[in-house]
């Protein structure tokens, strides 16, 4: 049973009758109370039962962070009263579910449909916590309130802000692959064509076999490769949590591997995903050719950084024992952290490289760079410090990561997805991918 605003203002109403009507007899103190407990009781009795309708859902099952879904719920009352009262679409806060509660009239035998926005806040799994429907009396001074379970569940997918880079980076793309009106050629090292030489051209492209054949010097042509391999690993340990800017470092690494992901997918290539800290929390697997963006997206979406350590060596050992056989580019979205790589990863270096071209990728905070150059009070100055030695330490980790062959692509949140698909690029225009 619920108490409804205006049976409250009847109890008000009722007790300036008693204190106004007092001296008249003492019987009216316990009349009007009586009489308007009787009411309240009667239109309980009197409202129709929440408890017999029936709920159905329908609508979208995920949406981008940021966008709006929306999720209807057909309300069916098979009772033959009318129900008259308040429905409520619970969500957890970070759903952004509007409006919270709204007026409803289910007729006898009929049906309603009811429709809530979705805003989700933050990525992952948005589920509903119930409806709970209050049937008022015909008075309107108490209801009868019941909540039911209907589920249903909203995946906040990652927002993918790095989508706006797509279609200049496949037009870089497009001109190696010789797709684009530039005709500019790759130095891949899959054969494209044979075509007469001329001055410029790299000797060791002669092919002499077709030379023989001929009266003029032949050349081959090459284009970059397609059909590689690329596995995409982002390190959800401890790390990755920490926020640069408004946004958790996960998020940032999450937006830089879509881009790479959608722009190697176009390019022909297959990508895998691998999400690990301690374990394996996350991973897919390509079939074949096509863009996997999707089914990676759905897999990111559920991620949050775990509070523990990162395990190099069960990293290693997980993507050497995957299901790969073929060298294949591995890129590693992690944090720059000195202490971490050089007793976890330096170490484990060379099996790694030995068999796969590895890329390292981190998001830089450029806050440290302003407190770096910042002087002026003694707080300021003992920050530069601080804020120096830690970006000495990350050129030191950055500059033996490349002693040991590793590529590394480290920029500020805004640039580090184009960064790395320029760099993606740049080894296929190398001929090393």
């Amino acid at each position: 049973m619920a108490i409804t605003g205006r049976a409250v203002l009847a109890a008000f109403a009722a007790a300036l009758a008693v204190l106004v009507a007092g001296a008249v007899g003492a019987w009216i103190a316990w009349a009007v109370p009586g009489l308007l407990a009787a009411a309240v009781l009667a239109d309980v009795l009197l409202a129709p039962s929440p408890r017999a309708l029936r709920f159905e859902r329908s609508g979208d099952t995920s949406v981008r962070l940021g966008e709006t879904a929306e999720v209807a719920l057909v309300v069916a009352n098979p009772a033959r009263r009318r129900l008259r009262g308040v429905l409520r679409d619970a969500w957890a806060p970070s759903a952004g579910a509007r409006p919270p509660r709204r007026p409803v009239r289910v007729p006898g035998g009929g049906r309603v449909r009811v429709v809530t926005e979705l805003t989700p806040t933050r990525r992952g799994d948005q589920a509903a916590a119930g409806v709970t429907v209050r049937s008022l009396g015909p008075l309107g001074l108490a209801a009868r309130q019941c909540t039911h379970a209907v589920p249903w569940t909203l995946r906040a997918l990652p927002p993918f802000h790095s989508r706006r880079h797509l279609p200049g980076k496949l037009s870089r793309l497009r001109e190696l692959d010789g797709q684009h009106t530039a005709l500019v050629r790759g130095q891949g090292s899959e054969f494209d064509s044979l075509r007469e030489y001329v001055p410029g051209d790299d000797v060791r492209s002669i092919d002499w076999r077709a030379t023989a054949r001929r009266d003029a010097v032949v050349v081959r042509t090459w284009r970059p490769e397609r059909d590689r391999r690329i596995l995409l690993v982002l390190d959800t340990s401890r790390t990755s949590a920490g926020r640069v800017g408004d946004v958790p470092r996960l998020d940032h690494a999450m937006d830089a591997a879509l881009l790479l992901a959608a722009l190697a997918g176009r390019a022909g290539d297959r990508v895998d995903l691998l999400a690990y800290d301690r374990r394996v929390r996350a991973q897919v697997r390509s079939q074949g050719r096509g863009s996997r963006v999707p089914q990676i997206v759905q897999a990111m979406a559920p991620l949050e950084a775990e509070l523990v350590e990162s395990d190099p060596a069960g990293l290693v050992a997980t993507i050497l024992g995957g299901h790969s056989r073929t060298r294949q580019l591995v890129v590693l979205l992690t944090d720059l952290n000195a202490a971490a790589l050089e007793e976890g990863l330096l170490p484990r270096l060379p099996a790694l490289t030995s068999r796969h071209m590895l890329m390292v990728a981190a998001v830089g905070d450029p806050r440290v760079s302003e407190m770096a150059a910042a002087r002026g009070t003694a707080r300021a100055a003992y920050e530069a410090a601080a804020a120096e030695r830690a970006l000495g330490e990350r050129s030191r980790i950055t500059a033996e990561l490349r002693r040991h062959g590793v590529e590394v692509v480290d920029a500020d949140p805004e640039h580090i997805a184009p960064a790395l698909a320029d760099a993606y690029i740049g080894l296929k225009a190398q001929g090393r991918l």
